[in-house]
Order: C-alpha cells, then structure tokens, then sequence
C-alpha cells in the first residue's frame, strides 16, 4: 500500500470559515487547497485512503500541486482522536476527511463549519451525527457503511457456512452507539438462528485476547467481529486467535479474508473511498456538505477464504460458494 506519511499544509485561511465563503474561495485561481484526513488506523492501512488521493486526482487535483493532504492517524488509541481532530481544525482545512464513528464524533465536536466528509461510519443518523440521510444539514456529509440489521446478517452467513456452531461471540466497542445496535440485532436474531449470542465490549488488544479466551473453550463455538476502529487496527490478531481456537469468523471487510478470516461480508471499502473523492471535489469547488445527501452502500461483497475454511474442517455450502464475489483458494 502506498505510503501517505504526513505531509505540512500552507496555511491560508486562519480561522475566518464563515467570514470567508467557501464558493468565493473555490474560485481563486492558483490557490492550494488543503485537505485534513483523520483516520482510525495506521496512516498505511488497511483503509484504502490511496483510492480516495487516486480519486481526487482523476478529477484535477495534484498532491503537492493545487492540493496538499494533512494526515493525522491514531493507530486504535481513541484516545487521540480529540488531540488529532483539534489538530487539523487548527491548520484550517477547506475539508476534512474521516474514517469511523468515534473519528466523526471528536470532528462534530470541534468544529460546526469546516465541511466534513465521512466514510465507514455506521448508522450516522442513530448516532446523531445528521438528521437525515436526504437532508443531513449542518458541516457533516458521506458515505455510511452498516446499518443494526448488519448484525443479524452476519450472524446468519456464520450459521449458514458452520451449521454446527451454537455459540457466537460478538466483539463489539461498547461506547460505540452504531456498534451498540449491530450487536442488539445479532443477539435478537440469536434464538431465531439457533446460536446464542455473548456480547464482549473490547477496547484494546488485551480485552480482545482475554474475551476470545474465556469464550473458545467450549465446542460448536463462532465469532463475529463488528467493525470499528479498535477491532480494525487488531483485525490480524484477532484472526490468528480465531485460527489458534478454531473460531469460524465473520468479519465486515476484505482485507481481512484476504489475511486469512473464514469470511467477510460488507462494503467495498475502496469504492467508498473513490465516491468521497467527488464529494470532496464538489466541496472544494462551491458546494456545502449540507447540499449533498448521505450516501448508503451501493455495493457489498461477500468472500470466502476456502483454505481456512478447510483448515476448520468446514464444507462450504455451494450455494454459498456460488454467490460469493470472491472465493480465496
């Protein structure tokens, strides 16, 4: 993955957003643009950021010609989001990119007018973050990713490739409302699927290794991983564990397939990224967050890791091989 170290901005707004219309701004020639990225991961992955720079520059704007990117990235400490979203606020940005709920929750916080444009946030409206989808008002637009009801599907695709499993573990961060509510919807669906459902908040590696612990020891067992930062960064620990106990696992994004997860169901990550650029481009050109609508998914894709389904002795369904977009022998 491309390396997107941080990078310094020219500052040329100071703090003057609203004395300054960002239409009037747009349409000075030569101007750079500069544009914050927070994310919840490293600032080299797994969130597919360079498909969201390849974006922009399909639409005419140059990294270190009339644009310039500040990236701040916590790695999983939550704790940092705050000091990072003052951070970028403080370089007065013309738009603010940012990954996940608790990444959008410090932004909301620190700022009502720089425009913000968020990916792989779920349930933004439940969260608070906009009033509607059509209308979101405010700074605050994007691309969500999950809604609740993801939770009950996850639970159904781990039931239907591990028909054996009758316990599933839900990771999930407990001050996290859209995580909240995917794990409420996975443990109401539990008795109607036939798995009963233990619910464990995590916030850090540790608590993910001693919930995993105290949960694999009995048979018939599976996990699902609900996304969110702290699970993200910890996505290939999680996975070696799973391996280690012989956990069928269900995760939300590729990657994590692709490393050696039984299976993942979610969005395409790399196509919410690309859709953000053109918001990003609209916003630098004119056009105010609270003019475009929240965007849900469009595309979701299901991929199945068919060597570690054989390592866990698991014959997957053909009709499930079958609509898979993506089979990894």
């Amino acid at each position: 993955m491309l390396d997107i170290g941080r990078r310094e901005f020219i500052t040329l707004l100071g703090g003057a957003a609203a004395a300054y219309p960002l239409a009037a701004a747009a349409q000075q020639p030569g101007r750079i643009r500069r544009v914050g990225i927070l994310l919840g991961t490293t600032a080299s992955g797994p969130e597919p950021v360079p498909a969201f720079v390849r974006g922009l520059r399909e639409l005419g704007w140059a990294d270190g010609g009339n644009v310039r990117f500040e990236y701040r990235a916590v790695a999983g400490d939550i704790d940092r989001f705050r000091t990072y979203a003052a951070e970028l606020i403080n370089q007065a940005p013309d738009v603010i990119l940012v990954q996940s709920n608790p990444g959008l929750a410090a932004l909301q916080q620190a700022t009502r007018s720089i425009p913000i444009v968020f990916v792989q946030v779920a349930d933004p409206v439940g969260s608070g973050f906009i009033a509607s989808l059509a209308r979101p008002g405010g700074n605050i637009t994007g691309f969500t990713n999950f809604e609740p009801s993801m939770g009950n599907k996850w639970l159904e695709l781990l039931k239907e490739i591990s028909p054996q499993v009758t316990r599933g573990l839900v990771l999930m961060h407990p001050e996290t409302i859209a995580n909240i509510n995917m794990a409420r919807a996975a443990d109401a669906a539990g008795p109607t699927i036939g798995i009963e459902v233990t619910v464990a908040g995590v916030h850090d590696a540790a608590e993910i290794e001693r919930a995993i612990a105290a949960f694999a020891s009995a048979p018939n067992s599976g996990l699902i991983v609900i996304p969110h930062t702290v699970t993200v960064v910890n996505h290939g620990r999680i996975i070696e564990l799973a391996a280690r106990n012989r956990l069928p696992t269900v995760f939300a994004f590729r990657y994590s397939a692709a490393t050696g997860a039984l299976m993942s169901y979610g969005v395409d990550a790399d196509d919410l990224y690309r859709r953000a650029s053109a918001y990003v481009d609209r916003i630098l050109r004119g056009a105010m967050p609270a003019e475009l609508p929240v965007q849900a998914p469009n595309k979701f894709e299901l991929v199945i890791n068919l060597k570690t389904a054989k390592a866990l002795g698991l014959n997957v369904p053909p009709t499930m091989l079958a609509r898979a977009d993506e089979v990894i022998e």
